[in-house]
């Protein structure tokens, strides 16, 4: 397989010291602690040997967690500290972006890493800050519920992915969409270039129609990676998703992790591509996301799954539904999902084979069946969605890591 590290930009506090310094995520001196955390944990990535390193994109988190605004700003910084690390945005918010400054400053990126860039692209699901960096497409956060407002979220994401592939792939391009078009005006052209000669002479050809009037654009640069950086879709939750991601040659993120249920989606992605020439084994071009912790004892490990990821999810990502991934088979109340407590919730995590919990031999065991598809085929990729940055003592995060590099990654690496 080939090694995610997914992280989840915190400012580094205890709840005590959210509380005391609120709002912490101003606090310079925590987010200056936070980015070196990030830059020490992509130096050690780097290091041991991890293929990418991804985080989220999130805005106006006040309260510290998730604090990950302007990704590709951060992967600049940690990409000159590193040599071999692939960054990968899992993934940029395509409603909250314009989709030429997108396409650019990933091409940037990719020039200035020379190819170390997967383009990771997101729905959104946040309205606290969807709604306010999408109103120029009068786009909200998706509830994922199949409603108008879910469907209109998912059109705008599709003509924006649609839109930064063709300004990678062609040298001057035009384009009259449902939210998007150029140029703009699109029927009249641009007529206020009085350069024209210079653009015709030296610019790309198509710009320029025979009186001056600009009718395409060329957008600069093109991508280091010919035709441009892989696709990947995080955290897929639905049979829809799969197939589009399939049909579109772009790498999906599942989040459900019951074996028979990943199996399927696993499945359903192999049957799909299919239908439009991608003839792949099972597992082949498939991401798993899981969460690890590690201790001395399983004891050690379940209580700092609890204090992380079992926190995290019961006080935060259940309020956004996040909790369906890890419904049981069969059952049907409550709706949405909601567990009473942290530790309720990180049991469930254990139970459905997300949350890999124990010692390295506990680990390992759990990940042997994974690599193999539970039986089935090749695992091709795994995201470890680490939650513990931000949340426990730092000699606690890194041991875990140092642990996982040299103790459990050289057994499952390709």
């Amino acid at each position: 397989m080939k090694f995610d590290l997914l992280i989840l930009p915190s400012i580094p506090g205890t709840l005590e010291d959210r509380t005391a310094l609120r709002p912490i995520g101003r606090n310079v001196e925590r987010y200056q602690q936070m980015l070196q955390e990030m830059r020490d944990i992509a130096v050690l990535a780097d290091e041991v040997g991890i293929d990418a390193f991804s985080t989220t994109e999130h805005h106006f988190h006040s309260e510290g967690f998730e604090a990950s605004v302007a990704p590709l700003v951060l992967y600049a910084d940690l990409a000159a500290r590193t040599s071999r690390l692939k960054f990968a945005p899992l993934g940029l918010v395509l409603p909250g972006w314009d989709p030429i400054r997108c396409a650019e400053e990933l091409a940037v990126l990719d020039n200035l890493t020379q190819g170390r860039v997967i383009a990771g692209f997101a729905r959104g699901y946040q309205d606290r800050w969807v709604n306010v960096l999408g109103q120029h497409y009068h786009s909200t956060g998706a509830p994922m519920d199949g409603s108008e407002v879910d469907l209109h979220n998912r059109r705008v994401f599709e003509e924006v992915y649609q839109l930064i592939k063709l300004a990678w792939t062609e040298d001057a391009i035009e384009y009259n969409g449902q939210y998007y078009s150029i140029p703009q005006p699109y029927e009249e052209g641009i007529r206020r270039w009085p350069v024209t000669e210079w653009t015709r002479k030296y610019g790309a050809p198509g710009e320029l129609d025979e009186d001056g009037v600009i009718r395409k654009i060329s957008v600069i640069p093109k991508p280091y990676q010919q035709p441009h950086p892989p696709f990947w879709q995080p955290f897929s939750v639905s049979e829809s998703t799969i197939r589009w991601c399939a049909r579109e040659n772009i790498m999906p993120w599942i989040l459900i992790a019951y074996p028979e249920r990943f199996n399927e989606f696993c499945k359903v992605y192999q049957e799909e591509a299919a239908t439009v020439g991608r003839e792949l084994q099972m597992g082949e071009s498939v991401g798993a996301v899981r969460d690890i912790c590690i201790g001395k004892t399983y004891e050690e490990a379940f209580e700092r799954g609890v204090k992380t990821t079992g926190l995290g999810f019961h006080a935060y990502f259940a309020g956004f539904g996040f909790l369906e991934a890890f419904r049981n088979p069969g059952e049907e109340a409550p709706v949405p999902l909601m567990l009473p407590d942290a530790k309720a919730v990180y049991q469930r995590m254990i139970d459905h084979d997300f949350a890999l919990c124990g010692t390295v031999d506990d680990i390992k065991r759990k990940m042997e069946s994974l690599a193999k598809c539970y039986g089935m085929g090749q695992l091709e990729w795994f995201s470890w969605a680490f939650l513990h940055q931000g949340f426990l003592p730092w000699d606690e995060v890194r041991w875990q890591l140092e642990t996982f590099a040299t103790e459990i990654l050289p057994e499952f690496q390709d």
